[in-house]
């Protein structure tokens, strides 16, 4: 006897908002709890809610967003990578998406591609007011630092 297995929210049809009509404010309260947990460290309860957020509707970014921040933090690369292209394809003005998929891409030695990420990330907060574009304006600080070190041990 095989064991089955039980449904997942993601495979549930897509857009079920379309028969419950959340409105913006109750969808952007589901991700602003969702991050919530995920900043408490409650990855349980974040995941469903992003998950969920995606089972309503999948042109909303926030699901993709919180799941592509999830699996950066526990190192699934190629499931953050995922997660944030289409969170930033839904989304393309967000810095936090693309500091996050820089690092993702950063983490996987695709250098061209996550300095492209970050470059897009701080060209979106020229203010230098979103942490996520913070983070990559520290991340490359610290990468031209290591490569200056290189350069002047090679010359020595």
């Amino acid at each position: 006897m095989t064991e089955q297995k039980a449904p997942h929210l993601l495979d549930a049809a897509p857009g079920l908002n379309r028969d419950l009509d959340l409105s913006k404010e109750q969808l952007d309260a589901i991700a602003a709890l969702g991050f919530r947990f995920y900043e408490q460290g409650k990855n349980h309860d974040a995941e469903i809610l992003f998950e969920g957020l995606i089972a309503l509707d999948p042109n909303l970014y926030y699901g993709y967003a919180g799941l592509g921040a999830m699996a950066l933090r526990d190192e699934r690369l190629e499931e953050a990578e995922d997660h944030l292209s289409r969170a930033a394809a839904l989304k393309p003005n967000d810095p936090t998406v693309y500091a996050n998929l820089g690092e993702t891409l950063l983490r996987q030695a695709k250098f061209t591609e996550a300095a492209s990420e970050f470059d897009r990330s701080l060209q979106l907060d020229p203010q230098k007011r979103d942490a996520g574009a913070n983070r990559a304006r520290a991340i490359l600080q610290g990468m031209k630092s290591v490569v200056s070190e290189i350069q002047r041990v090679g010359a020595a």
